[in-house]
C-alpha cells in the first residue's frame, strides 16, 4: 500500500438489510472489530441481527445520508447492500469522512468518478464483489491465467469467452423463476441493451431476452441470454493483446421454458409506459411472493476455448450448481461471503487506494477462491487440450 493510504480502523459498517444480505455479515462481524448493521429503520436492522442468528454481535441505526456522515471514522469502511443509485450518495459521504468503500454491484460511471477522488484522499473503493458481478470476475481472470499458461509456446489465435449466471427456483414453477431482488429492478434490467462480440463483431440486442441461445450443462437444457455491456470487459479480464477475439459474452441463464412463461411480461416491457411498467412490478410481486418455504437455486457457468496457431486448442470451463435451504437461500450466501472475502483482503491491508473490480490478480483470486471453497462455496472446474493435426 502507499504511503498515502488511509489504515483500516476494523470498523464495518453494513448498510442495508434486504434479501442479498445473507451470512456474508456473521463473517464480517468475524473479521470486524465493531460492526454497525443499518436498515431503512432500526427495528429492520435489528429484524435482520435475529434472521442471521447475530442479535447482539453488532450495533444498530436508522439509516440516512446524515445519520451515516455523522458516526462514519476516518479509515472505517462503509458496505452498501442498497439500491445501486443510492452508492454515489454513500461514496460521496465515505470520501468526505475519509472511509473506505464496498457493494457487490456493478460500476456506475458516478462510482468511477468518486473513485477517482477516493484513490487521490487514499481511499479503497470495492466493488462487483458479489455473486455475479464477482465470482464470474474471479473464474475469468482464473481461466485467462490458465490459459495464457497452457498456450504459451503456441500462442492464441482467436478465443472465445462466455458467462452465464442466474437464480431461480430449486424447484421449478410454472413461472420458471423466483424473484430474488426487487421485481422492477428484474424488469429494468431485461429493458437495457446489451453489447457483446460475436463472430469478431460488436454486436448489440435491443431487447436481449430475444437474443436467446442454448447451454446444455450435464444433460440439463438451460436458456441464456446476453446481458449489460459486455465488451469493457475484455481489458478487465486482461486478455492478452495477441488475442484475437472471436466470441465474448456475459449474460443470464434460465431454467429451460423460461421464455414462454415470460412472453406476456415482454410483451408489455415492450409496449407499456413506465406507469404501466410499475404496475406490472407490483402484480408480479404478489403473484410471485418470495417466501421461506421456496427456495433458490444459483448456477453459473464460465467458458474460455483458445485456437492456437499450430490448429491446436485449449478449453477450460467452470461451473457452480447451489441450492438454498431450510438455513439460507443460495442467491443471498453467494454474494455476501463473497463480498465477505473482500472484506477480509481489505481490513488486512492487501487492497491499495482506488477502484477494484473484486479480485484480478492470481494470488488475490486464488485466495478469494480458497475463501469461498472454505465457507462451502466450490466451483466445478474442467481442462481439455487437443494436439495440433499431423
Amino acid at each position: 500500500m502507499t504511503a498515502t493510504s488511509i489504515p483500516p480502523t476494523g470498523r464495518v459498517h453494513w448498510l442495508g438489510t434486504g434479501l442479498s444480505t445473507g451470512s456474508g455479515l456473521r463473517i464480517v462481524c468475524d473479521l470486524a472489530e465493531r460492526t454497525t448493521v443499518w436498515g431503512r429503520t432500526e427495528a429492520k436492522a435489528v429484524a435482520c441481527l435475529e434472521r442471521l442468528d447475530l442479535a447482539g454481535r453488532a450495533d444498530t441505526r436508522a439509516y440516512t445520508p446524515d445519520a451515516l456522515a455523522a458516526e462514519v471514522g476516518a479509515g472505517d469502511l462503509v458496505i452498501s447492500m442498497l439500491p445501486a443509485t443510492e452508492h454515489p450518495a454513500v461514496l460521496r459521504v465515505c470520501v468526505d469522512r475519509a472511509a473506505h468503500f464496498a457493494s457487490s454491484s456493478y460500476v456506475t460511471p458516478e462510482v468511477a468518478e468518486l473513485a477517482r477522488e477516493a484513490e487521490r484522499a487514499g481511499l479503497i473503493v470495492l466493488t462487483e464483489a458479489g455473486l455475479d458481478p464477482g465470482i464470474d470476475h474471479l473464474l475469468a481472470h482464473h481461466l485467462v491465467e490458465l490459459a495464457e499458461r497452457a498456450t504459451a509456446d503456441a500462442g492464441a489465435v482467436s478465443v472465445r469467452f462466455a458467462s452465464y449466471c442466474g437464480s431461480f427456483p430449486a424447484v421449478p414453477n410454472d413461472f420458471r423463476y423466483r424473484f430474488s431482488w426487487a421485481p422492477r429492478g428484474v424488469l429494468t434490467a431485461l429493458r437495457a441493451p446489451a453489447r457483446y462480440v460475436e463472430q469478431g463483431r460488436e454486436r448489440t440486442a435491443a431487447q436481449p431476452y430475444r437474443d436467446l441461445r442454448e447451454v446444455v450443462l450435464d444433460g440439463e437444457r438451460f436458456e441464456v441470454y446476453p446481458n449489460r455491456d459486455s465488451v469493457p470487459f475484455i481489458p478487465t479480464y486482461r486478455f492478452p493483446a495477441s488475442w484475437k477475439v472471436d466470441t465474448f459474452i456475459r449474460g443470464t441463464i434460465r431454467l429451460d421454458g423460461w421464455s414462454d412463461a415470460w412472453e406476456t411480461v415482454f410483451a408489455a416491457l415492450e409496449t407499456g409506459s413506465d406507469a404501466q411498467i410499475d404496475r406490472l412490478a407490483g402484480e408480479l410481486a404478489e403473484r410471485y411472493p418470495t417466501t421461506g418455504d421456496d427456495h433458490d437455486r444459483v448456477v453459473m457457468y464460465v467458458l474460455l476455448e483458445v485456437t492456437t496457431a499450430d490448429g491446436g486448442s485449449w478449453s477450460g470451463e467452470y461451473r457452480l450448481d447451489i441450492q438454498g435451504d431450510g438455513r439460507e437461500n443460495a442467491t443471498p450466501r453467494t454474494v455476501s461471503v463473497t463480498l465477505a472475502a473482500g472484506v477480509a483482503d481489505l481490513l488486512a491491508g492487501r487492497i491499495g487506494p482506488g477502484l477494484h473490480q473484486a479480485a484480478a490478480d492470481g494470488e488475490a483470486v486464488r485466495r478469494w477462491l480458497d475463501f469461498l471453497a472454505r465457507h462451502g462455496i466450490t466451483c466445478e472446474s474442467r481442462v481439455s487440450t487437443q494436439e495440433p493435426v499431423e
